[in-house]
Formats: C-alpha cells, structure tokens, sequence
C-alpha cells in the first residue's frame, strides 16, 4: 500500500521479486560453503528448477501485480487481505474441478458465507463493485492456482531455489511491462525503499519460500488455512501502521468471510448408519 504511493504496480513488483531473487541467491551461496554432503531435493537438476519455475513466475507475477494494482485502486490494505485470503476457498474448488477431490455440504456452505462478506465488504452505494475489488479477486485466483501448483509439482525440489527461479522469472516479466507502460525514477525507488526491502526480504525471501517448503508436509486446503491469516494481519496492519479504518458494513463483511475461510477447512461430521 505505502509503495504504491511512489511506484506503479508493475515497477514495484519488478523491485521486490528482484530484490528476493538476489536475496535468496545470497542466501544459496552462503548456505552452500557449510554443506557436506547435497539432499536429494538439491541434487534436482537446473533444467527441473526452470521448468517448474517460469510457469510458477508468470502466475506469480499476475497475482502479485494484480494485488498491487488492487491496492493502488483501492488503497486499504485490510480490504485487499480479506479479498486476497479468498484464494482459500478457490483452491478446494481447483482441485475439485482439474482432480476431481470431492467437496462436501460444508464446503459449499463456506463458499456462500464468503460470497456474502464479499459483497458486504465491497459493493459500494449503488450495488456498485469497486475495480480494485474485482482486481484484487482476480489476484485471489491466481495465489490459488499457485498453492494448488506447487503442491501438485514441487515435491523433491529444493525451497529456496525455486522460490528464487520463480521470483526471476516474476522480476523479468514485471521489468518488461514496466518499461512500456511506467515511468518510474531513481527517486522513487529510494522514497519507499523500507517497503521494498520488508515484502522483498521478509515477504519474498522469506514468506515464499517457508510456504514452499511447508507444503511438501501439509494438504493444500489446509496449507490455505493458515496463509488466509494473511488476512488478519493486513487488517491489523492497516490499522497500526497506516491509521486505515473500515466501516460497520466493511468489518461486518469480514468477519463473515473469516467464518466462511475457517469453515471451508472444518472437518465435516460423518454419521454412522445404524
């Protein structure tokens, strides 16, 4: 939110993928000089890490510029998480739809009540949908067409180094666009550099690749369940750090959207037949 005072959201996703690029190449090369003997998740050839890695960059690069795109729209960095953390209940229905995991009652239940805080939190006077929530949604689907990804095709692969193959690939692409549709300055970059080097270093570096590697040991739906409290943390943060207020209808509507994130993750009751 704060970077998107001084960058466009392509300028800044091209800044903080880069910035977690090189953090993470430090981070190998560092690493490296005390290891022993290689894991098998490290012996993984380069060609696996960029096969994997250019796909999982393009869709990292949408969801992350979309996010940014959203917030520079709609500057409320709780709105944006509350929206963002949706991807909880789109990835049970990926999965769903592409490997045919059956989703019970409960689940659909969980989609309504979140489709309910969705309009709760967004329909503006009019019954008018804002284009940073639309912008925002559509950044949703893609961090959910990246956790159901990785969780289908980065067992074996070493965390940190396909974290740092897709970042490349997002830093590239976000680069691209950004010189044929951005004007950006030296200036700029140095004006909001706190908030690139946290969502580079402690975001990227390390948010993604702890997700990464925390997939390999937990189911998808419930690895969702966990980074939806994304969600919590932006609303508190919005409110800390930059002083954000969200009205009675907004909280109201995130407060249902939370209910429905945890309920689509609840282990349903099964009833015995006598």
């Amino acid at each position: 939110s704060e970077g998107g005072k001084y960058l466009g959201p392509f300028a800044f996703t091209a800044a903080r993928s880069f910035i977690t690029f090189f953090a993470l190449l430090l981070f190998e090369a560092v690493g490296s000089r005390g290891k022993r003997q290689a894991r098998p998740a490290e012996t993984a050839p380069l060609s696996a890490y960029i096969k994997l890695g250019v796909p999982l960059g393009v869709v990292m690069f949408a969801a992350t510029a979309l996010q940014q795109l959203g917030l520079t729209i709609d500057p409320s960095a709780a709105k944006s998480g509350f929206i963002t953390a949706l991807y909880i209940v789109i990835v049970p229905i990926l999965g769903l739809l592409f490997f045919r995991r059956r989703v019970g009652a409960q689940m659909w239940l969980g989609v309504a009540l979140s489709l309910v805080g969705l309009v709760l939190l967004c329909v503006k006077d009019g019954f008018m949908i804002g284009a940073g929530d639309l912008v925002t949604l559509a950044c949703a689907v893609m961090f959910a067409v990246h956790i159901v990804a990785v969780d289908r095709f980065a067992s074996g692969l070493s965390a940190p180094r396909l974290c740092c193959a897709q970042f490349g690939v997002t830093g590239v692409l976000a680069l691209i666009v950004t010189l044929f549709t951005e004007t950006t300055h030296v200036s700029d970059l140095l004006a909001c550099w706190p908030s690139l080097l946290y969502v580079g270093v402690c975001s990227g570096a390390m948010g993604y690749t702890l997700q990464i590697a925390g997939q390999k040991y937990t189911e998808p739906t419930v690895a969702s369940l966990i980074l939806c409290l994304e969600s919590v943390f932006a609303a508190v943060g919005g409110w800390l750090l930059l002083g954000q207020v969200l009205s009675p209808r907004e909280l109201a509507g995130c407060a249902v959207m939370l209910v429905a994130c945890v309920l689509a993750q609840l282990p349903e009751k099964h009833t015995a037949k006598a």
